[in-house]
């Protein structure tokens, strides 16, 4: 069995942001020359999220609507009293989820016509990172 770890770094510009990174774990699972396998694609931060989903950005937009309609800023949040102001971000984790997993067959991603890889990142401003683990033969 072969694996490969690599870890991706974001310091996004804007607070809230999608980024598509479907081609940067795609260079990875060629690098690890698996051809049968899976590869973990995970957030190592708990405001921010990985998800896989079209890469249109009518359907990013109704995402950032229907996050903040669930998990919306506020002040009142209890997490807040810990001096920071992100409570929101939590949330908005635990729903997106912090990974995926996509297989890997016949050396590429394995995904539906319109699936992409994404990193959504909730609370911006400093450096954050993935780890992308491929697993295979």
């Amino acid at each position: 069995m072969k694996s490969l770890t690599e870890y991706l770094w974001f310091d996004t510009e804007q607070k809230r942001e999608m980024v598509h990174i479907t081609d940067t774990v795609r260079d990875i699972v060629f690098k690890s020359e698996v051809q049968e396998g899976f590869v973990l694609v995970s957030a190592m931060h708990i405001t921010a999220a990985v998800y896989v989903n079209d890469n249109e950005s009518g359907l990013i937009e109704d995402i950032w609507e229907w996050l903040e309609g669930i998990a919306p800023y506020r002040e009142d949040y209890r997490h807040h009293r810990t001096g920071e102001e992100n409570g929101d971000a939590h949330l908005k984790n635990l729903i997106m989820h912090h990974q995926v997993i996509v297989p890997i067959t016949e050396g590429d991603l394995d995904l539906g016509p319109w699936q992409r890889v994404f990193y959504a990142e909730f609370d911006g401003g400093r450096k954050k990172r993935v780890v992308v683990k491929v697993i295979g033969e």
